[in-house]
């Protein structure tokens, strides 16, 4: 009889996001506070690639300069991740304005200005 050995209701590389979202978001508060250009950010999401060799973090953000500080500070926060889980390898980190964020702003916008023709 075929038996599985998992517990958990959805896959793992769902879980490891979610890992990863949560300790990247931590670690960017704390940075935060020693650099201000990470101070209205948001991490949106994380998608690990299938070998778990590499994660796309999502992000949304108020402050200029963010990307810049981003790159500046990606080994740092790889290494914070590193130290906080336990994956057999630490994913390389790339970071990347969340697309459905600009999405959302343009129908926001159409919207606004197709409520202010109506008037």
């Amino acid at each position: 009889m075929a038996h599985s050995s998992s517990h958990h209701p959805y896959p793992r590389s769902a879980r490891v996001n979610q890992i990863l979202r949560e300790v990247i978001s931590e670690e960017l508060l704390r940075l935060s506070d020693i650099d201000e250009r990470l101070g209205f950010l948001t991490v949106t999401g994380v998608e690990t690639t299938s070998d778990m060799r590499q994660a796309m973090v999502y992000f949304d953000s108020l402050s200029p300069g963010v990307s810049e500080a981003l790159e500046e500070r990606r080994a740092q926060i790889q290494g914070s991740v590193n130290a906080q889980t336990r994956l057999k390898r630490t994913p390389k980190l790339s970071f990347v304005a969340d697309p459905a964020i600009a999405s959302g702003n343009a129908v926001e916008d159409v919207l606004r200005r197709q409520h202010h023709d109506d008037d």
